[in-house]
């Protein structure tokens, strides 16, 4: 299903989107950390709560489901993303309505219901991506569903920490719930043209289940492909997951983390992701994913150097090269991920290689409290670069650019 819409008005929509996911999921996973450190948790604690996005590993299982059952009236992917958005708004906003701090009971439990529910718009929203996006639109596509993201997860993370030092819990989740809703209005105003996917009788949902999720295991040369997207990735989340608590240890206030991470973060990231999304066509897949790879594990072991002492214009340096590079190599990754889906398939391929990626980067960060408390924050990021540079290798050894065609029309894994 590929329309006439102008390719700015493909991306507004799709920044708009994955910008919509980042918000909450960017409060949950940068600014949680913060405060729950604030509030005297453990590292390995901290660490663990990153297992409340176990829906993004498991979304997979639904996702067939939704590539074949969709509404007429509102749209096959729209359908899904506008409701989904909705509730997301409103529990956000529920969380405002008690007097004083949340409970932290209360806010994980919010943490996992909306992870929940950002999860099952996203395999929507994959889903309308690969709708949309012509082969020549895929890197710039990636590069603003990477930003987009980026920047959501910034507001979300940076700027909710900096509102919640000035003015508190119920300003804070007020304004994470209203700018939810306003990222909602380019979805709502967005008018999604029939389905051209091929219409199935009830009868047959369960060969379309099985070919949706077997799909994977026939294909040539999937196995070395999903061990590179959890390499891929899983470096420099184990890195990240504790850079929150790293810099909280080495005495940085929260407007001062909300700032570094805000300012600094939002404006790199931003860069690095429409500017590996330029590449990616010039560069090729493969070299573009050796470049940016190898930038990304160099950004990393910067972490590792930056815990001697480094003053504050450092760190702030250090955490905008990472989020540079992060944004480059990401846009990379998901372009190639986005190339590998079936037309009729699209939400559910796309689905099972972006669950891979959570469960990667979701074990990852999941560890990197156990990892950071017994080696220290220097030795931790070396670890994280070293893996990094582990994935880099992987690129090299094993992708090459696609020769052959495999079952629908899509290139073979090699």
């Amino acid at each position: 299903m590929k329309t006439s819409l102008k390719t700015p008005v493909k991306l507004g929509l799709l920044a708009s989107l994955y910008l919509s996911q980042g918000l909450p999921f960017g409060f949950f996973t940068q600014a949680l950390p913060v405060l729950l450190r604030k509030q005297g948790l453990s590292l390995p604690a901290i660490g663990l709560a990153n297992l409340l996005a176990l829906p993004w590993a498991l979304k997979f299982l639904w996702a067939p489901l939704m590539d074949r059952y969709g509404s007429e009236r509102l749209g096959r992917r729209r359908g899904y993303i506008l409701p989904l958005q909705f509730l997301s708004a409103v529990l956000l906003l529920g969380l405002a309505l008690p007097e004083g701090t949340v409970s932290v009971p209360s806010l994980l439990g919010a943490v996992l219901l909306v992870n929940l529910l950002a999860a099952t718009q996203d395999v929507a929203t994959d889903g309308l991506a690969v709708d949309l996006l012509e082969s020549e639109e895929l890197g710039w596509g990636n590069g603003v569903q990477v930003a987009g993201y980026r920047v959501g997860m910034i507001l979300g993370g940076g700027l909710m920490l900096i509102i919640f030092d000035a003015l508190g819990w119920r300003p804070t989740l007020l304004s994470l719930g209203a700018l939810l809703l306003v990222a909602t209005v380019p979805v709502a105003l967005f008018r999604e043209p029939p389905s051209s996917a091929p219409r199935r009788e009830r009868v047959n949902m369960a060969p379309w289940l099985r070919e949706s999720l077997l799909y994977w295991v026939r294909r040539p040369g999937a196995g070395a492909w999903f061990i590179l997207l959890v390499l891929f990735k899983a470096g420099e989340h184990l890195a990240t997951a504790m850079l929150r608590t790293f810099l909280v240890d080495v005495g940085l206030g929260m407007s001062e983390v909300g700032w570094m991470l805000g300012f600094v973060g939002f404006t790199t990231g931003l860069v690095g992701a429409l500017l590996g999304g330029a590449l990616i066509h010039r560069l090729g897949r493969r070299r573009a994913l050796l470049v940016f790879g190898t930038l990304q594990a160099g950004a990393v072991l910067l972490y590792a150097m930056a815990t001697r002492g480094a003053s504050v214009p450092v760190l702030a340096l250090v955490c905008g090269v990472e989020h540079l590079t992060s944004g480059m190599a990401t846009a990379a990754l998901f372009t190639v991920m986005m190339e590998m889906c079936r037309p009729e398939h699209a939400a559910s391929d796309y689905t099972v290689q972006a669950s891979l990626v959570v469960v990667a980067t979701g074990a990852a960060a999941a560890v990197s409290g156990f990892s950071a408390q017994a080696l220290g924050y220097a030795w931790h990021f070396t670890l994280s670069a070293a893996v990094c540079a582990v994935a880099v290798v992987w690129v090299a050894l094993t992708f090459h650019p696609p020769r052959t065609l495999v079952s629908g029309g899509q290139p073979e894994v090699s």
